[in-house]
């Protein structure tokens, strides 16, 4: 055997070729495209279409200084009173859409809409922001928390 040594590899000898870098990027520039185009176009989209509405409800949401909420249906009367640390779905909820008010810069008092669907779907709406939550997708017993709403105006009616 001989005693010279291979000489060091150099920085050059350990990158990867210049065709792949050029593929990989040219990869990466057309799935983004791809991407945006599908969510411009709403090809590929999937969902559930919007079925007719069967009841609805207007709903007001008001902190107490004690904690707890006042829920008041559109023409101001009290539905429910909502005890301190109780119905943690029906507070984060409401505090995601009045976030969005805040950001958006409009008044607190305006109403909600939630509304059940032909198809037996819940939705709760923001019509000032054009915010929609699918209550469904967070399992029967937190959609049932907001449906009794609707349930408490059905009997009244």
């Amino acid at each position: 055997m001989s005693d010279t040594a291979l000489p060091p590899p150099t920085s050059a000898s350990l990158s990867p070729p210049r065709w792949a870098l050029v593929g990989m990027a040219l990869l990466v520039v057309a799935t983004i495209a791809i991407a945006g185009l599908a969510r411009q176009t709403g090809i590929g989209a999937t969902g559930i279409p919007d079925s007719p509405t069967v009841a609805r409800a207007d709903l007001r949401f008001e902190d107490r200084e004690d904690g707890s909420v006042l829920v008041r249906d559109g023409s101001g009367r009290v539905l429910e009173t909502i005890a301190v640390g109780a119905d943690g779905f029906i507070r984060g909820t409401m505090r995601s859409l009045a976030r969005q008010r805040k950001q958006a810069g409009l008044p607190r008092d305006l109403p909600f809409l939630l509304e059940r669907r032909e198809n037996g779907r819940l939705s709760l709406s923001d019509p000032a922001t054009g915010a929609r939550i699918e209550l469904d997708a967070f399992g029967t017993g937190n959609a049932a928390t907001f449906a009794r709403f609707l349930a408490s105006r059905e009997n009244r009616s």
